[in-house]
């Protein structure tokens, strides 16, 4: 690390002496030049004779801000990677600080060898794209899809009442693609609004197939995204699938979610979004709702245990088989989710998103994703898992109904049917909501 740091020059503008003197220290250990300021007045003074490569902001300074500081710096050089830091400023101070131009914000105390890695990856990637593509494993494959079946999905009175949160709640925490610090507010909305996303300029993006990222309105052959489930809608809303799994199972039918660009991951699962629902409460609405009734089978891909397909068939409930078969130390896993007769939260919510490291190592080296993906999977290098204890021994084929659930979810219904999915992706998930979609059409 110290020869690739070697002479790049870092300034830190923070007013604590301490902090200061420990990240002088820490950062010429690893080869920097770092020169520290107390104030915004001498670090400007210095930027007229000198210009850094990266720049270490606290948020809180004496006289001129930190804030007013990255305003200014953005004008002048707005090549130059910038980090916020504070002990103790909020989600909408870190979410400002992004929108106003920091590559990232992080939290004091520092954790020094993130913060060395962090700046490692802006040093490389500094002139990648704001938004980051997202990860692939392989290139995406296009789906061909059965003529839709007319009459094969109906829209029924499902006789219960639709139901929306009591309060709202705040959940705070790191975007998988992004690396960065993110948040989301869920408050309750009316009834027939069904789940609907909001970004901080106001721009409302529904939480329907009908918004979904790769989707071409009206086709039902074309390539999906294989990673993530993104909504669009003259904004982006990213990595939304867990969320709304949690919802979906929740009975939630009408919810406002404000975000930032990206839904925080936390730890690659579910969980925290069921006790962010829990903390909230969920109260019935006056007005009764619809269920979404399989009435024949409906299909994406070949059934062939080789290859990926899954199909929904008519069942009165909703159940979910999903079977996966990959390389050591997942090999073959099977797994039956009940909804009626099985707890999301305890059997399905807590599994995490898994990947190999190699696959996150690329994905980083390109600049498609950041650090949020090393700190939010299980991850898998040389047959074996490396960063984390299984929460269960199959919770890999667990984590792939998690991510099904959330994606069917899309539909803007709840769901009777019996899926039977095999290595599905989010692509196939998203291929099979359009599809029942459609048939709700004809």
């Amino acid at each position: 690390m110290a020869n690739s740091a070697h002479n790049i020059p870092i300034f830190v503008v923070d007013d604590e002496p301490a902090i200061r003197e420990t990240l002088e220290g820490v950062l010429s250990d690893e080869g920097y030049v770092v020169s520290s300021f107390p104030d915004a007045s001498s670090f400007f003074k210095t930027l007229e004779t000198q210009k850094p490569s990266l720049v270490l902001l606290d948020i809180w300074l004496p006289g001129t801000d930190g804030m007013a500081v990255l305003g200014q710096l953005r004008r002048i050089h707005p090549e130059i990677p910038v980090i916020m830091m504070s002990g103790h400023a909020g989600i909408e101070s870190a979410v400002n600080a992004i929108k106003m131009g920091a590559a990232d914000f992080l939290e004091k105390p520092l954790h020094l060898d993130v913060l060395v890695d962090k700046f490692a990856e802006l040093l490389h990637h500094s002139k990648r794209l704001k938004e980051p593509a997202v990860a692939e494993a392989r290139p995406v494959e296009p789906l061909n899809h059965d003529e839709i079946k007319i009459g094969a999905a109906e829209l029924v009175a499902s006789g219960r009442y639709q139901c929306t949160l009591r309060d709202n709640v705040v959940l705070n925490g790191t975007g998988l693609l992004t690396g960065r610090k993110t948040g989301i507010i869920v408050s309750p909305l009316g009834p027939n609004s069904g789940i609907v996303f909001q970004d901080l300029d106001g721009t409302v993006i529904p939480g329907h197939i009908t918004a979904l990222e790769s989707l071409a309105p009206g086709t039902v052959s074309r390539a999906f995204s294989a990673n993530s489930t993104v909504l669009v809608h003259n904004s982006h809303i990213r990595t939304v699938e867990h969320l709304m799994a949690s919802l979906s199972m929740a009975g939630i039918t009408n919810a406002l979610v404000k975000a930032d660009y990206e839904i925080p991951n936390i730890d690659g699962s579910a969980i925290d979004f069921c006790r962010l629902i829990k903390e909230a409460g969920i109260v019935e609405q006056s007005v009764k709702g619809y269920d979404v009734v399989i009435r024949e089978r409906i299909q994406v891909g070949i059934e062939n245990p080789d290859e990926k397909y899954l199909y929904i068939e008519p069942y009165d409930g909703f159940v979910i088989t999903m079977r996966v078969k990959y390389a050591a130390p997942i090999f073959e896993q099977e797994f039956t989710f009940d909804a009626a007769a099985d707890s999301f939260e305890k059997e399905i919510a807590p599994a995490r998103t898994f990947n190999t490291f190699e696959n996150i190592d690329m994905a980083q080296k390109l600049g498609k994703v950041g650090s949020g993906y090393l700190n939010s999977h299980i991850i898998i290098h040389d047959g074996k898992v490396i960063n984390t204890t299984l929460r269960f021994p199959d919770e890999f084929v667990r984590h792939k109904i998690l991510d099904l659930i959330g994606d069917l979810f899309l539909v803007g219904y709840p769901i009777r049917g019996r899926v039977v999915a095999n290595m599905t992706s989010h692509g196939y998930n998203q291929a099979l909501a359009q599809k029942i979609h459609l048939a709700l059409q004809v």
